[in-house]
């Protein structure tokens, strides 16, 4: 079913330089091309590290400002990654702001690039909280088309509250799903102190409810308000003699608030997405699609 099972991922701790473009994507290119020849197959940056998360959330700047800041998916950074791809063969994500030029709006998305060049760009389903003052909700899935079978694509908020989307990823066949982030270590509101660790309990929950792999890559330190917590990582499923579902950190560092990239090669054939194979005692899938749609046209 698949061309092959092992890859090697790395995942970027960014601490991005507020609102300068060119220097954020000088320093990505370095970090795409130190990986590629440390044998990195897929490189993962975080959610709007081009130039920065708090930029297009910040209210004295210019919408004017925010549209020219931002690329479309043929723009100079995706071309210029777009030609580290080629040269070693790697797969590179990274998020931005989009700018649709048919709609003139913005997006907060992720561009891709490959081996054979630009991809495509995935737009965030469900943006949070004050990214709805700058930017559009996407309204499509997106998968890569790679040796290892589809990789799905999904940037923060789409991960942690909304299950749906990986599960459709899984259903279409993916064992590695992707998540550039941009996760604070403590949301910046009145009596909350809680944000960073609700994000790795959900990741948990992902990688062990789906039996899938899953990268995710944050930024880190201060932007132009907020402070970021790093802690990019590569998880997957836990193998052991008994069969539990549990989940083991392949790569990166949870405590990592560090400028860094992490590595690890994983074995994709340890994603078994148990509920999408035949249950023997019952003589199907215990995934119930059908079933589902009937839920949703109900809502």
């Amino acid at each position: 079913m698949y061309e092959q099972d092992v890859l090697t991922v790395a995942v970027a701790n960014f601490k991005p330089d507020a609102g300068k473009k060119e220097n954020n994507l000088q320093r990505m290119k370095g970090i795409a091309t130190a990986a590629s020849k440390q044998g990195a197959d897929l490189i993962l940056f975080p959610e709007m590290c081009l130039m920065g998360y708090d930029y297009f959330i910040h209210e004295d700047i210019a919408m004017e400002d925010k549209r020219k800041a931002a690329e479309s998916v043929d723009g100079p950074s995706c071309q210029a990654m777009a030609a580290i791809s080629k040269q070693y063969g790697t797969y590179i994500v990274y998020g931005a702001a989009e700018y649709d030029k048919d709609r003139d709006c913005l997006f907060n998305s992720a561009f891709a690039t490959g081996p054979e060049g630009i991809i495509g760009a995935y737009r965030k389903i469900h943006p949070f909280d004050m990214e709805n003052t700058w930017c559009e909700k996407g309204d499509s899935p997106f998968m890569i088309d790679t040796p290892w079978g589809p990789i799905g694509l999904g940037i923060c908020y789409d991960s942690y509250q909304f299950p749906e989307l990986i599960r459709y990823y899984v259903h279409k066949g993916a064992r590695l799903y992707l998540n550039p982030t941009a996760e604070l270590l403590e949301v910046n509101k009145p009596g909350c102190q809680k944000s960073f660790r609700q994000y790795y309990s959900t990741l948990d929950y992902a990688v062990i409810c789906n039996s899938i792999f899953l990268a995710s890559a944050n930024l880190v330190g201060y932007d132009m308000e907020t402070y970021f917590a790093g802690g990019s990582c590569i998880l997957g499923p836990k193998t052991t003699p008994f069969f539990e579902n549990d989940v083991y950190c392949y790569g990166g560092d949870r405590d990592n608030g560090q400028q860094t990239i992490s590595y690890a090669t994983i074995d994709l054939s340890l994603a078994d997405r148990s509920l999408w194979k035949t249950n023997p005692a019952a003589g199907e899938m215990d995934f119930r699609p059908d079933i589902y749609k009937k839920l949703l046209e109900d809502m």
